[in-house]
């Protein structure tokens, strides 16, 4: 260890570069920071940076059988926690079969929010739905898995809706229609609840506020997803993933239903809006009630964030399963929250999670290293200020408490203004690609500087007093 480098010590200490951390108590649900609305902080006003990992499987178990084969959240959690991530999605799938991007009818999704009572059977060859009923037994291992991550220090995006159980065609395979697998899919109930009403074996009309039984119906089920989570300080909520670019009004109405409902509540929690798919407008999120959003963008140029929304940077709406180390250093420069697709694109099969697949790993360390970077600085006082660094990426405050983080994706040299730091700063480098880190020589504020990085190619630089 070395004294000299308190920061990145507890970032990257010898043979472990993203050791396990002393967790601060969760202090009451989240909120928009009012210091540095980029950011959500906790009930004390602590800016708590979220980043991590998610893939399908979290909440329902997938696959070829049914029921089908267990999903091993423990070994996931463990996942997360070696890799210092502290936020995933909670994934929520509505159909119970079938996806268009599987070449195959043996495609389950268990267990479901509504209870299969019969008479009659559904169009996947089980008993049909009674929409009227909810089925327990989903809620409870909503509940008691996102308590476990709660255990951990991680936050949970819960799912509400999913855009890719209603739409089609989205993917590629005309022959696996999610729709057919719906609960409001007209011969999968017992209720007479039709979401299809103009006949074109697609189910858009439920992500929209058309048909008034299926919105009561979803807000009964919005209601118990926050009679069954809403107590606890680690939830988010996610209205829908990539529901039909129509849906923009049905979400904005279901956020502003999940604020009333909440507001009786002993406790409020932050609800999102993630992009529409296909044709997704990112402008309709900025204008949402939303407290957080996940747009679509360019995942090597974010662009700096003015603070007008929360933004979870996720690769899913950017480009799937991709990602790599300097996505997560322009995310942290530019004021964004990055969460990672994490999930096996081999082949087409988009759908296995595979944390033994090193791939991927120096993305997911590199969000662990943001993570304990983040937490080590006053991110309520730090905005991205692109013009400061010729690299263009830094997330800087200046002033008494004057801080850079300032990331190299190229070359080794750096030129910062450090006109608005007075004083000595100590210098720290990181190298994203071994999480090795170096103390630098100190420099002085008051002018614009030059550094170089102990690399040749991409580095993150830190600036303090």
């Amino acid at each position: 260890m070395n004294p000299m480098n308190p920061v990145l010590d507890a970032m990257v200490p010898p043979m472990n570069p993203v050791p396990d951390a002393v967790v601060p108590p969760m202090s009451g649900a989240l909120r928009r920071s009012a210091r540095n609305p980029r950011y959500f902080a906790d009930a004390s006003g602590r800016v708590v940076y979220l980043t991590g990992s998610h893939t399908w499987h979290n909440l329902q178990d997938i696959g070829p059988s049914y029921p089908p084969s267990g999903f091993d959240y423990d070994a996931f959690l463990d996942f997360l926690d070696k890799r210092g991530h502290n936020m995933f999605r909670l994934w929520a799938w509505e159909q119970t079969r079938w996806t268009p991007d599987q070449d195959t009818d043996d495609f389950w999704f268990y267990p479901h929010v509504y209870q299969r009572t019969g008479p009659g059977l559904a169009l996947d060859g089980q008993p049909r739905f009674d929409v009227s009923r909810l089925n327990q037994a989903y809620f409870d291992r909503m509940r008691d898995r996102v308590m476990r991550a709660g255990t951990r220090g991680i936050y949970v995006a819960v799912m509400l809706f999913e855009g890719w159980s209603v739409s089609f065609p989205k993917g590629s395979n005309s022959a696996r229609n999610p729709w057919h697998g719906h609960p409001f899919n007209a011969q999968n109930n017992i209720n007479g609840i039709d979401g299809d009403t103009n006949h074109d074996d697609s189910g858009d009309e439920i992500n929209t506020l058309a048909i008034a039984e299926v919105t009561q119906l979803q807000k009964t089920l919005v209601r118990k997803v926050i009679d069954t989570v809403g107590d606890l300080d680690n939830v988010l909520y996610e209205v829908s993933n990539e529901s039909p670019a129509d849906s923009i009004a049905w979400q904005n109405a279901m956020i502003d239903f999940v604020h009333d409902y909440e507001a009786g509540k002993p406790k409020q929690h932050p609800v999102g809006l993630t992009v529409p798919y296909p044709g997704g407008d990112n402008t309709a999120l900025f204008a949402s009630p939303a407290d957080w959003i996940s747009p679509r963008g360019d995942l090597e140029n974010p662009g700096a964030t003015d603070g007008s929304k929360v933004i979870l940077w996720d690769t899913d709406h950017l480009c799937g399963v991709c990602g790599s180390t300097s996505w997560v250093w322009k995310s942290l420069t530019s004021g964004l929250n990055p969460l990672f697709m994490d999930g096996d694109d081999s082949n087409g099969n988009y759908w296995v999670f595979r944390p033994t697949d090193t791939r991927w790993d120096a993305v997911r360390q590199n969000l662990g290293y943001a993570r304990r970077l983040a937490d080590a600085l006053d991110l309520g006082a730090m905005t991205p200020q692109p013009a400061l660094a010729s690299s263009r990426y830094c997330l800087a405050a200046t002033g008494a408490g004057a801080a850079y983080v300032v990331f190299v994706p190229s070359g080794s040299t750096v030129s910062v203004d450090l006109t608005g730091a007075a004083g000595t700063l100590a210098v720290e480098w990181l190298d994203p690609a071994t999480g090795a880190r170096t103390t630098g020589t100190t420099v002085a504020g008051g002018a614009p500087r030059t550094l170089t990085a102990p690399v040749s190619s991409g580095a993150v630089l830190y600036l303090h007093h």
